[in-house]
């Protein structure tokens, strides 16, 4: 499901984990790759395709071998993009801004960042505006354009931000080429929804 604006968010039913980051981080990526999938979320080398939320269901197996939803993946138009129009920007913010905010079954919001530029102004931003129950996940992307020396040191950096946040926070390395990182971000996620 995709909604363009706050008052055609579906009903709150099931816990929400919302991929947050600017755009072009990976946000889509890293949900294709987290559910196995290549076309789930729409993911473009344009920045600012992603204009709307787009809600994913998350279904699993219960003891019976049933499939259950157990979670909503929620996809969100990234922020920071400079060529889109004023208008359109503003639209965005409020969207996202809105969503974070109002929406009481969002459980926490993985904040998806080019791990050669994480925590920018923005990033901080956003982080301020999360709510305090909320969990947090820095998930550092493209870290296979990064040399042992340059991953290490923005892993230390997230990983330090995440610490003076507190135990809700946390943060990992992320490649959708490598196909590193996946079931860290899988463990962290299943831990964050209800068995």
């Amino acid at each position: 499901m995709s909604v363009a604006d706050l008052a055609a968010l579906p009903a709150p039913a099931r816990p929400e984990i919302a991929f947050a980051g600017r755009s072009n981080a990976g946000k889509s990526s890293a949900i294709n790759a987290l559910t196995d999938q290549k076309r789930l979320a729409f993911a473009s080398k344009t920045p600012g395709r992603t204009q709307l939320l787009n809600f994913f269901e998350l279904s699993g197996r219960n003891e019976k071998r049933e499939t259950v939803v157990r979670g909503i993946l929620v996809d969100l138009p990234g922020y920071g993009y400079a060529k889109a129009p004023q208008e359109q920007r503003a639209q965005w913010d409020l969207l996202v801004g809105g969503y974070v905010a109002l929406r009481h079954t969002l459980v926490g919001v993985v904040i998806v960042m080019d791990a050669r530029r994480p925590l920018l102004a923005a990033d901080e931003n956003l982080i301020d505006f999360v709510s305090r129950e909320s969990a947090l996940h820095f998930l550092l992307t493209k870290s296979d354009q990064l040399n042992n020396a340059e991953k290490k040191a923005a892993l230390a950096f997230a990983q330090q931000r995440a610490a003076q946040i507190g135990p809700r926070a946390t943060a990992q390395l992320f490649s959708v080429p490598k196909r590193q990182g996946i079931d860290e971000l899988a463990c962290i996620l299943a831990g964050w929804l209800p068995e």
